[in-house]
């Protein structure tokens, strides 16, 4: 087993009985591998409560991680966080407030916490291997080295600075509850792919290369609006907002980075942003006319590998909803229950799918849009769907001169669409068998339920055609959210 170095905790050798089942099953049995990730983490807390009036809590860690940079600075860093609660029924002037107001605490947190980054960083030292370089001819052969990657001794965790404030409050003896959240968030240091100079062999490298800001809101109402002894009405209501901004990115993007995919960062911008090309309506031929980088309008003179002036492309908005929650209604009458959920989500924008390409399937030769797209002149003035190319315009123009124009039209602004919507999520309707019959069939229990899950949509952009605005913003790699019914019966013995 040569090459192994003992000295180094490696094994010297296999033992007999592990290479002679990897012999006769011709099976890779046993193997050898070095874990190159290490981590480990100090932490301490502490927490200190005053007649369950008031309570604060501290808590403080240190971490390192050699899957960072090798100075101090970078590998270890400490962290921590204090917290605090005031619980404002248990003062003795709070009795004067009842029955209106039932409990209140108010809560209040600062922290430093971080990240040592996506799964796939690693930071060790430069990393040496050794290849046989091709030959024309089989019979030469020689030994060489490459450089697999270097290190960046500077590279740290991602840290977060947090504010959070929020409050619990109970109204008209808990009938009524009402939970707020809000907070802010300071994210440094993030770590990306940026361009190096080329040194040594790697044009990419692992770095800390952004900042972000983002501040949000979460606000849930639970009550109880009716309750008889036969009857009751329960309400539950979800709300959250949610706004970020990119404050620094050490980047150079392209326009076909910013215009494809499910949206991408530029300072001032959300983190997963969607910009488009200006779409200024068909000329007279049925053909797409677009602004260009040079503030001209144009067909097909776009550059999609350009990098240095794409201030002409236009800010669609974000990828990510700034609006999101649910309501749900619970109706109980004597055995019979009914439950009703509604979900919504409002703020954000879909990129829809491309419709023209060089080439077609028979999934994809007639979307919707073709039914209203341009036909005979004149047509411009009442669509933004382009025609279908002749082979006229082909020659006139060259294919290649009409694939940009075709591509730059599935990533313009009149491919985008409100991602806004409200489903009707869930329907239960269960029914719960009388006490009575129950004991004459001497069984514990019986009930049966009827569900129904993602019914339909009670509001969306009519822009979409008929399309699932929750399945575009899964990036195209999850099946359409299904209706479901499901009938149970339980019986219990």
């Amino acid at each position: 087993m040569g090459g192994l170095q003992y000295s180094l905790g490696e094994i010297p050798f296999y033992g007999y009985e592990l290479f002679k089942k990897q012999v006769e099953e011709n099976s890779l049995y046993y193997g050898l591998n070095n874990t190159k990730n290490r981590g480990v983490a100090f932490f301490s807390n502490a927490t200190y409560s005053w007649k369950r009036r008031y309570t604060i809590n501290g808590t403080v860690r240190y971490e390192g991680t050699n899957r960072l940079g090798k100075s101090t600075k970078s590998r270890w860093l400490p962290t921590w966080n204090i917290s605090g609660a005031w619980n404002a029924h248990e003062e003795d002037f709070f009795e004067a407030l009842n029955p209106v107001l039932s409990n209140f605490t108010v809560r209040a947190s600062y922290s430093l916490t971080a990240d040592s980054g996506p799964f796939d960083v690693t930071n060790s030292a430069v990393d040496i291997r050794s290849v046989n370089p091709w030959r024309p001819s089989s019979g030469v052969r020689e030994s060489g080295l490459t450089i697999e990657s270097l290190e960046n001794s500077d590279l740290t965790y991602e840290k977060k600075n947090e504010i959070n404030i929020g409050f619990d409050a109970g109204f008209i003896d808990n009938r009524i509850n009402v939970g707020f959240d809000w907070y802010t968030r300071d994210n440094y240091d993030l770590i990306g792919i940026v361009n190096t100079q080329g040194i040594g062999g790697e044009a990419t490298k692992f770095g800390n290369v952004a900042s972000m800001t983002s501040q949000g809101l979460e606000l849930s109402i639970s009550s109880t609006n009716i309750k008889t002894d036969n009857f009751s009405w329960r309400t539950n209501f979800i709300y959250s907002k949610t706004t970020n901004e990119v404050t620094e990115l050490e980047n150079r993007s392209r326009v076909i980075d910013l215009i494809t995919g499910n949206g991408f960062a530029r300072t001032g911008y959300p983190v997963r942003s969607i910009f488009s090309i200006p779409f200024e309506g068909l000329n007279s031929e049925g053909l797409p006319t677009f602004t260009n980088e040079n503030g001209e309008t144009t067909v097909s003179d776009i550059y999609f590998q350009e990098r240095d002036n794409i201030d002409f492309l236009e800010y669609s908005g974000s990828a990510d909803p700034t609006d999101i929650g649910g309501l749900g209604n619970t109706f109980t009458y004597k055995g019979f229950s009914l439950n009703v959920f509604a979900s919504y989500s409002f703020g954000n924008v879909v990129r829809l799918n491309p419709i023209f390409n060089d080439e077609y399937t028979d999934l994809t030769a007639f979307p919707r849009e073709f039914e209203n797209r341009w036909v005979t002149p004149g047509d411009e003035n009442f669509t933004d769907i382009p025609r279908i190319a002749s082979a006229r315009q082909v020659d006139n123009y060259g294919g290649s001169e009409l694939d940009i124009a075709y591509n730059a039209y599935n990533y313009s602004t009149a491919r985008i669409a409100k991602g806004d919507f409200i489903r009707l999520k869930q329907v239960t309707l269960g029914y719960q068998f009388d006490q009575s019959l129950i004991e004459k069939l001497k069984i514990s229990s019986l009930s049966m339920s009827v569900n129904a899950t993602n019914l339909f949509l009670l509001y969306s952009d009519k822009k979409l055609n008929g399309q699932d605005p929750e399945f575009f913003n899964s990036g195209g790699v999850a099946s359409p959210l299904a209706k479901q019914i499901t009938f149970s019966l339980r019986l219990g013995l």
